[in-house]
């Protein structure tokens, strides 16, 4: 809608106003009298994750499907997963706990007919943080496959075999999930 576009704006330029950037001063001196908002690549440097979602929501269906589709996934899927890990930022970023916490707002998980490593032989439950972590290693996997951050979820499980993986939602035969081969 309108206002929420305008809303969008007055977020940027709030981030815009507040970055300390050199590329926001340049942008500023050398063309501030002309244009009043930076333009989208320099404001996708110093968006949020949530003006980063909420530009994303505001999309058409067809772009949402465009960004969507490498992941090969629908885009309600997607959509649903970045508002999960924007929650998820948040309660990080608040230092809350989530390590067992059952999440209010849970992610969509594929249906088992189209996605069945979704389900078999390990089914990804969507109210704790095992959940999330697949999603996040799915994702990876497709992003930056170089990636060690599997590993390093796997050196923090085992530095601390105390913690309930119960509590944080992994099935007992979890890592016979194709997700996580």
């Amino acid at each position: 809608t309108a206002d929420e576009h305008t809303r969008l704006l007055k977020t940027i330029t709030d981030e815009a106003n507040h970055s300390k950037e050199r590329f926001v001063d340049h942008f500023r001196t050398k063309y501030g009298d002309k244009h009043a908002h930076l333009p989208l690549w320099m404001a996708g440097e110093i968006m949020s994750f949530g003006s980063t979602l909420t530009m994303y929501r505001g999309t058409s269906d067809v772009i949402k499907r465009s960004i969507a589709e490498p992941y090969r996934i629908p885009d309600e899927i997607l959509t649903s997963w970045l508002k999960t890990i924007n929650v998820i930022r948040n309660i990080c970023a608040h230092h809350s706990r989530l390590w067992n916490r059952e999440l209010g707002f849970k992610p969509r998980i594929p249906r088992s007919n189209k996605y069945p490593e979704w389900h078999e032989p390990v089914a990804i439950p969507q109210n704790r943080v095992f959940g999330i972590l697949t999603i996040l290693r799915y994702l990876l996997t497709i992003i930056a496959p170089q990636s060690r951050w599997e590993s390093r979820l796997f050196a923090l499980l085992d530095e601390y075999p105390e913690i309930s993986r119960r509590s944080m939602g992994f099935p007992e035969n979890w890592k016979d999930s194709p997700l996580w081969k």
